[in-house]
């Protein structure tokens, strides 16, 4: 038996390939504790829509795929099924990004989502894990601290010390384990991550295999395998890919959303999807402070108002889409535990400041001047400019 073999048995707490179609049905303890989690992974928030999709799918697969290409990129783009079962989307962007990011796993070249913070790279690389293997948890959250063993392999050191180098010994790294089973594997933020851990990669991406010199063998990556990194350009400097491990890579970058109206669309699907889980109002009665929170985000992000004639200038945070989606969730609860359930200006205030005003001193300049040139002007906006002055007083 191969280390391979080893790492995909049963008894080493790894489950073992089902086959095409879908994982196999969870006991009822698991499938209460999927029912009650705050977040549930993508497999099974999105269960139902991963089963429709699976029988109404009739495309070539690749190896150990669940669903085909074209599925894997329905899935994420959304669209109406044969049998009209509506398959909602996961992101909202050019599809011809999702095609080639889709396109990239069916080959022999990982997959880097590129792009500044917030712009839904977890997100996709979730979802896609989701679609083409059915888990989504075979993950290496990247940080300075990460070590190599997170990428490659670790050991029981009672067993280690007790009995020596043996596979019961071995601990299998998420990349180990999706290469035994032909699954994807996601590293994420993937440049925070030291160089010389991020190096490990390049022998498992390049040759598709994973030496254990410590037992004599290796462990090679069955088809199906492939893997998925995130970085933010944000991190660009922080620990450089090398070129060796770029080439390895077809990088894929996730632009911010094009239009307002995109934005808001984003925005109000996370909210809703966000609220169902924590109880909170439904998101229409929220609808113009929607508009509004992603209005102000992207004038102070684009430096410009959206009319074009008012310069202004731009704070140091991102002001992405994620932290509008949190600015709207922090306003809806504030609004149905102390308000009347309705998002009003007040709500989204406190929100909005923590957002912007990242950088006490400089900030805040930035946004006061905002405020009493652009937000105090315009129309039907008084509210929104009181409830601002009175959490930056």
């Amino acid at each position: 038996m191969t280390v391979s073999e080893t790492v995909a048995q049963p008894g080493s707490g790894v489950e073992t390939d089902t086959g095409p179609g879908l994982p196999e049905a969870t006991t009822d303890a698991t499938a209460q504790a999927t029912t009650e989690a705050l977040r549930p992974h993508a497999e099974h928030a999105f269960a139902d829509e991963l089963t429709a999709l699976a029988a109404a799918d009739d495309r070539p697969r690749p190896a150990r795929w669940r669903l085909s290409p074209w599925a894997v990129a329905t899935y994420l783009l959304g669209g109406t099924l044969p049998d009209g079962t509506v398959i909602t989307p996961k992101y909202v962007g050019p599809r011809r990004i999702v095609e080639v990011a889709v396109t990239t796993l069916a080959t022999d070249r990982a997959l880097l989502l590129l792009g500044v913070p917030g712009t839904a790279k977890t997100w996709v690389s979730e979802h896609l894990a989701a679609a083409v293997s059915g888990d989504s948890t075979l993950l290496v959250q990247g940080t300075a601290g990460t070590p190599e063993e997170a990428v490659r392999y670790g050991w029981n050191y009672a067993r280690l010390l007790a009995h020596g180098p043996s596979r019961d010994a071995l601990v299998p790294s998420p990349v180990m384990r999706a290469m035994a089973r032909g699954m994807t594997a996601r590293v994420e933020e993937l440049t925070r991550i030291p160089a010389d851990v991020q190096d490990s990669l390049i022998t498992i991406l390049s040759e598709k295999t994973l030496p254990v010199p410590e037992l004599g063998e290796e462990v090679q990556a069955v088809p199906g395998f492939n893997l998925i990194a995130t970085a933010n350009d944000r991190d660009r400097g922080v620990n450089e890919l090398s070129s060796a491990l770029r080439r390895r890579f077809n990088t894929v970058v996730l632009p911010l959303p094009a239009t307002p109206e995109a934005e808001v669309d984003i925005v109000a699907r996370r909210v809703e999807q966000i609220g169902r889980s924590l109880a909170l109002p439904d998101v229409p009665a929220g609808a113009a402070e929607i508009r509004r929170v992603v209005t102000v985000f992207r004038e102070l992000r684009d430096g410009v108002t959206t009319d074009g004639r008012t310069k202004v200038k731009s704070p140091s945070g991102t002001l992405s889409t994620a932290e509008a989606i949190s600015v709207v969730t922090g306003g809806l609860a504030l609004a149905a535990h102390f308000g009347d359930g309705v998002l009003r200006p007040g709500d989204i205030a406190a929100g909005i400041l923590g957002a912007v005003v990242r950088d006490p001193a400089a900030d805040r300049v930035v946004w006061q001047e905002y405020l009493e040139t652009v937000v105090r002007e315009r129309d039907g906006w008084k509210d929104f400019y009181r409830a601002c002055r009175e959490v930056s007083a």
